[in-house]
């Protein structure tokens, strides 16, 4: 046998790699070092999930205070101060990155916190020239920020440095329809600045529920943004004063203050040498299969660097999944069906299982949906609306997706995700007893289908 260094070497730092790396040494015994190139927690930590929530409450306030006046609070709302809030948001940053570190080396864990690649199915070259043997690989890089081509240099933002900005800027144009693009969008809005979307697609959340889509977009509009879909850019230059000078296809020439790609993620693998190991790729994914296992025996990948679902949760559920099947002697699957998910808009949109037209090309259904007024907000005659959507198999009565648009949708779906997953039918949510006054209610008072 072979006498290598690591019985696991990992490459990526985030939620999946961390995950792998602690399980397989603390709880199986493994030899384990793990490199990073940029900061321990990865995306999610560092440069998405959680710096974007925490933006999300920020910009919340602002509607909760005209809210508290509406329902009869005195209050005076002043301008948002965003270096204080970025202050803060530095300092919770730095914390959690302190916890991922110390939570892998007090697995036993080795942390080499630059840059690896591969440089053959058993061999990692780190950045200072070392070169370490291993037996197994697992590739954890996650993804980053795609910008098209022409747009490349130019000196627009993207996911990774909006957490960066010396200050709110007074216009930002947005650019892209995914959840990124929706989510930022409404964050910046609601932190002060102007705000125009610009989306090449006919709706925004291509993928979704259209029923979502359209309720997301009308949300976007309500709160002022200017929401420009079938549009999109065609020239892009930074100005000498720092502001950009923007062209789109409906031929109209404006000046933004910033401007950020939300355009897509694509797979971090660009340079890691996984190519020259013999590892296929599926347009810059790593392709795998159900065991994380790539077509090189011994390397492995998880998380946002496979062409599988790319949310944190799941990357976690696969490097566990991974170091159990590996270095624990039991073999586990991660099911990709049924997998719940949240978008941080105002309100937040959250799904799960499957939407209408995808259950609609399988078989015949039922389709259970109520759009309404809050009472929360219905009281104040303010606008905002909540919907609740269940898709619903005619002949088995098995909900197939459910999916919500509302305050707190995030929370809501999570929970719903449970029944979901074990099968439940209309006829268990139809047995389930309504909390009054609430506005889930409506998941278990849907009696009559809409369509």
């Amino acid at each position: 046998m072979p006498d290598f260094d690591y019985d696991l070497f990992v490459i990526g730092g985030g939620s999946g790699g961390v995950r792998a790396a602690r399980i397989a040494s603390s709880d199986h015994g493994a030899k384990v070092a793990m490199a990073e190139e940029f900061r321990m927690g990865g995306t999610c930590v560092i440069r998405g999930c959680v710096p974007k929530k925490l933006m999300v409450f920020a910009a919340g306030h602002g509607a909760s205070i005209d809210e508290g006046a509406a329902y009869g609070w005195q209050v005076e709302k002043g301008r948002f101060d965003w270096t204080r809030f970025r202050h803060r948001l530095d300092a919770e940053l730095n914390r959690l990155e302190s916890i991922y570190t110390r939570n892998a080396e007090t697995a036993g864990v080795t942390i080499y916190h630059q840059r690896a690649t591969v440089a053959d199915p058993h061999t990692v070259v780190l950045a200072d020239g070392r070169r370490v043997t291993t037996k197994h690989i697992l590739i954890a890089t996650g993804g980053t920020p795609f910008i098209p081509e022409p747009y490349r240099g130019v000196g627009a933002m993207t996911s990774n440095e909006i957490f960066l900005m010396d200050r709110m800027p007074a216009s930002v144009l947005v650019l892209g329809g995914g959840f990124i693009a929706c989510e930022m969008a409404g964050i910046l809005q609601g932190l002060g600045s102007s705000v125009t979307q610009m989306y090449r697609g006919q709706q925004v959340l291509r993928g979704f529920d259209a029923d979502l889509q359209n309720h997301v977009a009308a949300a976007l509009t309500q709160q002022g943004i200017a929401l420009e879909v079938n549009t999109d850019l065609t020239a892009l230059e930074k100005l000498n004063d720092g502001r950009f000078r923007a062209c789109d296809t409906q031929g109209r020439e404006r000046i933004f203050e910033a401007v950020l790609f939300a355009t897509g993620r694509v797979p971090n693998t660009q340079g890691l040498g996984l190519e020259e190991a013999g590892v296929v790729l599926d347009k810059g994914a790593v392709k795998v299969d159900d065991w994380s296992q790539t077509n090189v025996p011994s390397i492995f990948a998880v998380g946002d660097v496979t062409n599988r679902i790319q949310l944190t949760p799941v990357a976690i559920r696969e490097g566990h999944a991974f170091a159990d099947t590996v270095f624990g002697g039991t073999p586990v699957k991660v099911d990709h069906t049924n997998v719940p998910s949240a978008v941080f808009t105002r309100p937040e949109a959250g799904t799960v299982g499957m939407s209408e037209e995808e259950a609609r090309a399988q078989g015949e259904i039922e389709v259970y949906l109520a759009s309404f007024r809050p009472m929360q907000t219905a009281f104040i005659d303010a606008e905002t609306k909540a919907l609740f959507k269940l898709v619903v198999d005619k002949a088995s009565r098995r909900v197939l997706g459910c999916h919500i648009v509302a305050p707190g949708a995030g929370e809501l779906i999570q929970i719903a995700a449970v029944a979901v997953k074990m099968g439940a039918t209309k006829d268990d949510f139809d047995a389930t007893m309504a909390v009054h006054p609430t506005m889930s209610e409506e998941l278990v008072l849907m009696r009559k289908p809409t369509r």
